[in-house]
């Protein structure tokens, strides 16, 4: 390994919900984990002056920039850090593997397949340099998701028969809720079909280790037209003193579609943000001949798990808590039975990511995982649009 003591200096470019969880990643990271490498928050990078300055001042960076090009190209630079919406994921990723630059980039890669493409392709070049990219789907290092995919590739669950996923939330369920960037395509690409759904496509096919290789899907948009936020003029039409007061919402409030795996397993799937009353439910479970496997992110530090060989008398789910040293990333944090949160993710996703560049080895998910749940996002919307089966390029 390298020397722990040579410093990995890291620009982190956005600094709004996604920028605050990756900065407490890079500062807890060292502090809890023996790393190779050493993480320097180095500068963050946002639109406005003066919220940059003073998201570095509260999320600890050294300094701030509104020049995402002028950081990428400086020499005391090791790793870009991409939390902003996704039509820059692609122009930022590209630019930064060009120079050099080691690539965290969060979820879902980009907005297009088109995109995806050019940013994996950019990163397999850069990868013949010794330089590494990543894509953010964190939740696949929740000890309790981890511990399941350790679980079937150990063939405890046999033959898998039934995917079941869902995403859960209801943040939208108001149609008073106001217009946001989430809710404009030209920034988003779609809505819970990419802001959510694609978190399951990633989980179902990283427990199950298949892939998916043809699906049939629907979306749906229930509200059509939102208020603007407070102070957002972009509605303006000017004249006569009149206004828009409302604009339209042009990606999808519910995504849901059946697929199948490459193993032959049936999968079932549905990412809504109108579920009344569930906040972040991300659930799993997955059947095989030999056992079955249940999660539910809002009970996340829990895996349910049956082995069919049980005898009757003993037969169900048994309740694990992942919370043990043996479970993965455990044993650097707290006592058993102390629970781990959402945070926790995004530290271990620094963890894997740092030792991997330390190790000189391709960290997981790569962009071809992420240009793979992006296909799996186009073939939804394409078959919303023509009601057909669609098949996945692999």
């Amino acid at each position: 390994m390298t020397d722990p003591s040579s410093s990995l200096r890291v620009a982190m470019v956005g600094h709004a919900f996604m920028g605050n969880a990756h900065s407490q990643a890079w500062r807890t990271a060292p502090h809890f984990f023996d790393l190779p490498r050493h993480p320097e928050m180095t500068v963050v990078v946002g639109r406005d002056a003066g919220r940059a300055a003073e998201a570095a001042a509260r999320l600890g960076w050294a300094e701030s920039s509104t020049d995402w090009r002028e950081v990428v190209a400086r020499d005391d630079i090791d790793v870009v850090d991409i939390c902003t919406p996704g039509d820059t994921h692609a122009e930022i990723a590209i630019a930064a593997l060009a120079a050099g630059k080691h690539v965290l980039c969060e979820k879902p890669l980009a907005n297009t397949v088109a995109e995806a493409e050019a940013m994996t392709a950019a990163a397999d070049q850069a990868r013949a340099h010794g330089v590494r990219a990543m894509v953010g789907f964190t939740y696949r290092r929740v000890p309790a998701i981890a511990l399941a995919r350790q679980l079937v590739a150990e063939g405890r669950l046999g033959d898998i028969r039934h995917v079941r996923a869902q995403y859960l939330q209801d943040w939208i369920a108001d149609p008073e809720a106001p217009l946001s960037w989430r809710l404009d395509k030209a920034k988003a690409g779609s809505g819970a079909l990419g802001d959510i759904g694609a978190h399951i496509v990633d989980l179902t096919q990283f427990i199950t280790g298949s892939r998916i290789t043809e699906l049939t899907g629907r979306l749906e948009t229930f509200v059509k037209e939102r208020p603007y936020a407070a102070g957002d003029t972009s509605g303006s039409l000017g004249g006569g003193g009149s206004s828009v007061e409302r604009g339209p919402v042009t990606v999808d409030d519910a995504a849901s579609f059946l697929a199948t795996f490459d193993g032959g397993a049936m999968g079932v799937f549905e990412a809504t943000r109108f579920a009344t009353g569930r906040k972040n439910a991300i659930r799993i479970e997955v059947n095989g001949s030999l056992g079955s496997l249940a999660f539910d992110f809002e009970d996340m530090n829990v895996l349910e798990y049956v082995d069919a060989r049980d005898d009757a008398e003993i037969a169900g789910f048994r309740r694990i808590l992942a919370t043990e040293p043996v479970h993965p990333y455990v044993a650097a944090w707290w006592p058993p039975g102390h629970g781990l949160g959402y945070e926790h993710g995004f530290t271990h996703q620094v963890v894997d990511l740092v030792t991997a560049i330390a190790d000189g080895t391709d960290p997981s998910p790569s962009f071809a995982d992420g240009l793979n749940v992006q296909r799996v996002l186009d073939a939804v919307e394409t078959s919303s649009l023509t009601r057909t089966w669609q098949e996945i390029q692999q």
